[in-house]
């Protein structure tokens, strides 16, 4: 019998409020505390945060206060990527961000989902489905990648896009839903 956080993390319907899931969520809370209330200067406090936190994290990631995600240890980042201030990734399933990633202020990735049906949702079942984000891609502030996207290399994601499919390689795209505009130069 799969554990919830195996059903969780194979995409399937999965229950949120399993013990074992609850126990990782709060460790990553408390990870995050340290981490959203150091200072500038708290360098050790940072790098001790980021190890313990993420899965994967390259050199020189630099990641701005407040940051907010369920468990951290879904998220793998390339070498210097950069997260801007209150920034949201909801990491029930795999995300993944690629080196030189530039991710804007108040920008929220979400793996997670609800079922359509209403007996499933009321019974607080959950599920996921992985995001991913290329390498040198640029995502400005306040844009909404939703569950199962992909972002392709050197791509810019205009600010306030919500972005519902993938995103190929080498091109601008922006709005609601998010639309390639053109390719880049």
């Amino acid at each position: 019998m799969p554990t919830e956080r195996e059903k969780m993390l194979r995409g399937e319907l999965y229950d949120p409020r399993d013990p074992e899931l609850a126990a990782a969520r709060r460790r990553a809370r408390d990870l995050l505390h340290a981490y959203n209330h150091s200072r500038e200067g708290d360098a050790e406090v940072r790098a001790r945060v980021v190890r313990e936190l993420f899965a994967a994290a390259g050199e020189g990631v630099w990641i701005e206060p407040p940051f907010f995600c369920d468990y951290g240890s879904n998220i793998r980042l390339g070498d210097r990527v950069f997260l801007n201030f209150d920034c949201v990734v909801l990491d029930v399933a795999e995300v993944v961000i690629g080196s030189d990633t530039l991710i804007g202020p108040a920008v929220q990735i979400y793996t997670a989902t609800h079922p359509l049906g209403a007996v499933e949702r009321r019974a607080g079942l959950e599920a996921a489905k992985p995001v991913s984000i290329g390498a040198d891609v640029w995502i400005g502030g306040g844009a909404i990648l939703l569950p199962g996207v992909r972002v392709g290399a050197r791509s810019v994601i205009a600010a306030g896009s919500v972005v519902t499919k993938d995103v190929p390689d080498g091109v601008v795209a922006a709005g609601n839903p998010c639309r390639v505009l053109r390719p880049l130069e």
